[in-house]
């Protein structure tokens, strides 16, 4: 629980400071083996502390009070999916792309392309490309599993750039109440995955959440992986060309699908999940010289096929077509039986399944390095379909990913009514971010 976030909301309701006090120590005794008496000198500290860093807001400096304030939407992350993998996420990560290409910085591949990571142009290596990716939020309270996935799928999404992984790095932020265990099961399902692909665990960082101020043992943690190109150019989205094979292999998931497994009690399904395959297919292919003959990569991830084949054509301009059936042939048989027997979407959840499109020549030779199953191609047009029996549907995500525990369930997968409300006040919310950073630039640059 986020002590500081209960009081300050407390005060902004014009709740009484006593009756603060007195919810607010109950609390703090909910999770913490201490006395009463800390407990409430522990709650009226933060109730100081929170006092006075909102007279901000009544002093005369507007430049100091401009510089604290965020621009507020009034839209939750909750309310528009925001790390649901579907329309209201990827809304947001266009708008902060749209933020950090304010910076008028050039990059080989900008994060405005929508690709999991990003390149920069470098003399020796050719290109340096990084990627970041966040620990499934689910896994708390499984370490291992949490750093283990999330390090795949920060190297895949280096490898899917035609890099070349050559470090890890990492962050774990533990709550107060958390035990330190957490931290080296954490650290061991990282160094799992660097063991197996050889590529090491270079640095990073541990803290606590919030401080002091968030009570509780909810762990909150990242894995980024940095590779190199020495030769040829990014295997970007917006290299898919009509005419072009699509190729996949085998899928047997990450965090996603460990989560279902673990909140549906399909455990066995976890040791599925526990391979390099992505990685290790990556790295023949740069191997055997084949990375270079390739127009695109990527790995079902993004709210799965729906997502990722809808995001290639709105970058590309084309429109990929799939055949239904084989498709479904790429993703490993226990966790496609798991997912129908919860009607669960294979095609609109993370898989972990290689995407390769390239022209048919090169696809040939694929073949014989790694194992596919070519299951579509790319023709004339700006989306993506699917090819089932006799129909051509088309292939789009929803507002969230599908829904794949018991809660998201609850939660739905439906857009809301006001969406296109929404949107507007987050971007909004985005071009008055936009403007803070040009003032705040030109300000210290003047000062």
């Amino acid at each position: 629980m986020d002590l500081e976030g209960y009081v300050r909301r407390c005060l902004r309701k014009n709740i009484p400071e006593s009756k603060i006090i007195e919810d607010g120590f109950k609390r703090v005794l909910e999770f913490k083996e201490v006395d009463e008496e800390f407990a409430k000198k522990f709650i009226k500290a933060i109730l100081e502390e929170v006092k006075i860093s909102e007279k901000f807001r009544e002093i005369d400096d507007k430049e100091i009070k401009y510089l604290l304030e965020y621009p507020s939407s009034g839209v939750t992350m909750g309310m528009f999916g925001v790390g649901s993998r579907g329309e209201g996420d990827f809304f947001v990560h266009k708008e902060i792309a749209r933020i950090i290409k304010s910076t008028k910085l050039k990059a080989e591949v900008s994060a405005d392309e929508q690709d999991d990571a990003g390149v920069v142009k470098v003399d020796n290596p050719k290109y340096i490309v990084s990627a970041i990716d966040g620990t499934h939020s689910r896994l708390s309270d499984f370490p291992f599993l949490a750093g283990f996935h999330v390090s795949k799928a920060a190297l895949r999404d280096i490898y899917v750039m035609g890099a070349e992984g050559v470090a890890l790095i990492s962050d774990i932020h533990l709550a107060d109440d958390g035990d330190v265990g957490k931290i080296f099961d954490f650290t061991a399902g990282i160094c799992a995955v660097s063991e197996l692909t050889k590529i090491p665990l270079i640095g990073g960082s541990t803290l606590r959440i919030g401080g002091d101020m968030v009570i509780g043992d909810r762990m909150v943690s990242a894995v980024g992986a940095i590779g190199i190109i020495k030769e040829g150019k990014p295997t970007a989205r917006r290299n898919a060309k009509e005419g072009d094979i699509i190729l996949m292999t085998e899928g047997s998931g990450g965090g996603t699908i460990t989560t279902t497994a673990i909140y549906y009690g399909y455990f066995d399904v976890i040791k599925e999940t526990l391979n390099v395959d992505f990685i290790l297919d990556c790295q023949r292919l740069i191997e055997n010289n084949l990375i270079n003959k390739i127009n695109t990569l990527t790995d079902i991830t993004n709210g799965g096929l729906r997502g990722d084949a809808f995001e290639i054509s709105k970058t590309a301009k084309v429109s990929l077509v799939f055949d239904k059936e084989k498709v479904y042939n790429t993703i490993n048989k226990k966790v496609l039986k798991m997912l129908e027997e919860l009607n669960i979407d294979p095609l609109g959840i993370s898989t972990g399944s290689l995407m390769i499109i390239c022209d048919e020549k090169t696809a040939d030779e694929i073949k014989k390095v790694i194992k596919v199953e070519e299951v579509g191609y790319v023709e004339k047009g700006d989306k993506s379909y699917l090819i089932d029996g006799n129909k051509k549907i088309p292939l789009t995500p929803k507002f969230r990913e599908s829904a794949y525990t018991p809660v998201k369930k609850v939660v739905g997968e439906n857009k809301p009514d006001n969406f296109e409300e929404m949107k507007e006040k987050v971007k909004k919310a985005a071009d008055e971010a936009i403007k803070k950073k040009d003032y705040i630039v030109k300000y210290i640059k003047n000062r």
